[in-house]
């Protein structure tokens, strides 16, 4: 990866803010001018987080592809078909990387052109404190050394691995959206700690770093869950009371539910 890469951003949502402040940190980027982003004017409000980063902002999407060796296109999947006939005559000598729900790498190329090196990738919003975890697939113009690249600006916020296309959709029910079941499960925990008499601070602070922990532990052990799940149970102690709670509220069924409803919703995009 080139010391002077240059990443643009089509499109300023949280996603793309998420992912241009990683980049920043993790110097990925030589500085914060060597990334930018464009969107339309209606919605320039979107721009401020960037500019206060020191990035360059644009309303003009070619105008960003003129100053971008890699172009992230980082609008919702029901824009792409307005934004693509706008740049499809500037993709030649570009990498692009989708990180839109749902569209596939055939849609893309049909839309840009043949030639069109074009990623398809779905990122999760830890990358803003480079805890991410990204999962990509390539069109077949892409080359080995655009890969390298790829796995090289994406690790720097987090963890990259490549995949099947098929397997996206699945990858975005998991940890495209799940920071959000992860968030949802930390603040009942806090609410439940309040509700024993815990200060909320402190019960925001217990449940976080309890997921982190947690989380840490399955991947430097290289363990699997269940045993790690049965090292905290001690026979009839307070944890597989906990558990049982659980179970009976059926909170492994509802999770698995919920990935499998954010994969099909990307199946209907």
């Amino acid at each position: 990866m080139s010391a002077n890469l240059r990443v643009g951003f089509i499109g300023a949502g949280k996603m793309a803010s998420a992912l241009a402040q990683g980049f920043i940190k993790g110097q990925a980027v030589k500085c914060a001018s060597h990334v930018s982003a464009s969107c339309p004017i209606a919605d320039k409000h979107l721009l401020e987080h960037m500019k206060q980063m020191g990035c360059q902002t644009f309303h003009c999407n070619k105008e960003l592809m003129d100053c971008s060796d890699v172009v992230i296109l980082a609008v919702k999947p029901q824009i792409m078909p307005l934004v693509l006939p706008d740049i499809k005559s500037l993709v030649a000598s570009k990498l692009m990387v989708s990180i839109a729900a749902g569209v596939q790498l055939a849609r893309l190329q049909a839309d840009l052109n043949p030639d069109s090196k074009i990623v398809r990738l779905m990122p999760n919003t830890p990358c803003i404190v480079r805890e991410g975890v990204s999962v990509f697939c390539s069109g077949p113009q892409v080359t080995p050394q655009d890969n390298a690249t790829v796995k090289q600006l994406f690790g720097t916020v987090g963890q990259i691995d490549e995949v099947k296309e098929s397997m996206i959709d699945a990858v975005t029910g998991v940890s495209g959206s799940g920071p959000a079941y992860m968030y949802l499960i930390i603040e009942a925990m806090a609410d439940g700690g309040v509700k024993q008499g815990l200060p909320r601070d402190l019960a925001y602070k217990l449940a976080a770093q309890t997921m982190v922990g947690a989380g840490r532990m399955v991947l430097k052990t290289h363990t699997h869950p269940a045993v790690l799940k049965d090292e905290v149970c001690s026979p009839g102690g307070t944890t597989i009371t906990a558990l049982d709670m659980l179970e009976k509220s059926g909170l492994r069924t509802s999770i698995m539910q919920a990935v499998e409803a954010a994969t099909k919703r990307c199946t209907q995009i």
